[in-house]
């Protein structure tokens, strides 16, 4: 039986989460229920919708555009989630081995790119890589490799993209390594170089280990971006050459805003939510099994 002043304090603190669940059941709950009642209809967002049941999902499984761009959106996260773990390491890693001005100049630097508009950065990085008139092209034809084709080549534009989209968060996340890097206590370090140990040594038993929430952080969080990417394949490719860069997320605005199938590009939204939603789902668990 719960006293008195227990009940209070479980209606105070109801009382003070309600204005945070209302906020949420009005921009995330009701917005979700609504775009899954949208995706059991035939809707062109004009006319009167038509209930059809589960026929978009039907129709979405059996369109291989759907899954063509589910696997180009693989390549991107496979390319670009490591990336972006990789360098944002080693960058943070570098700015924590610095001091004073030359820390911060360097910090800033790296961060700067995140302050831009990717619509803006992906425009300049259009022009950098334009096959004949391009920066890019004009550094390797410098170095005597050929110009190549970034944009318009079907087998580099999906990669070349993904740059643009390292060049823009590598710098955040360097920032979210660095704050975890400064976290870790510096008695670990002297302890390891009583020992004797190597700085490469150190990383690998001290740092990397003790950086794991924030590893798993920066991993679920690229991935989830990675299978959101739309502004520079709009900017850049608008999907091309040869849907070749064809993204899920892409696919969803062409149905929706060029098609005016909005019911069906609902459904595909959808089912982007479900597969986002379960790989988070399954890397969480891999990672809780690795810490029992």
């Amino acid at each position: 039986m719960l006293s008195k002043q227990s009940k209070n304090e479980i209606v105070t603190a109801y009382t003070m989460l309600l204005p945070n669940l209302v906020i949420m059941a009005i921009f995330i709950f009701w917005p979700m229920i609504y775009a899954f009642y949208v995706s059991l209809h035939e809707w062109n967002g004009l006319s009167k919708m038509t209930f059809n049941g589960f026929d978009n999902y039907v129709h979405l499984v059996k369109d291989s555009e759907f899954w063509q761009s589910l696997w180009i959106t693989a390549k991107y996260a496979l390319f670009f989630v490591p990336a972006i773990f990789i360098i944002a390491l080693l960058l943070a890693v570098l700015v924590k081995s610095l001091h004073g001005f030359t820390q911060k100049v360097f910090r800033t630097s790296f961060f700067l790119p995140y302050a831009i508009s990717l619509v803006i950065g992906s425009l300049v990085w259009s022009f950098m890589y334009d096959p004949m008139h391009g920066y890019i092209n004009g550094i390797l034809h410098a170095i005597g490799i050929g110009n190549q084709k970034f944009l318009v080549s079907i087998t580099q534009a999906i990669y070349s993209v993904a740059v643009v989209g390292i060049w823009q968060v590598v710098g955040f996340n360097m920032i979210i390594f660095l704050a975890s890097l400064n976290d870790i206590p510096i008695s670990y370090y002297e302890a390891a170089e009583i020992d004797g140990a190597s700085s490469v040594r150190k990383f690998f038993s001290i740092t990397f280990p003790l950086l794991k929430n924030t590893n798993v952080f920066i991993i679920l969080s690229t991935m989830i971006g990675s299978f959101q990417v739309f502004d520079q394949i709009k900017v850049m490719t608008g999907g091309g050459p040869a849907n070749s860069t064809m993204v899920t997320v892409y696919y969803i605005y062409q149905h929706a805003f060029q098609i005016n199938q909005l019911g069906f590009a609902t459904s595909a939204a959808f089912a982007l939510f479900v597969i986002i939603m379960g790989l988070t789902l399954v890397q969480l668990k891999i990672t809780a099994d690795k810490d029992s």
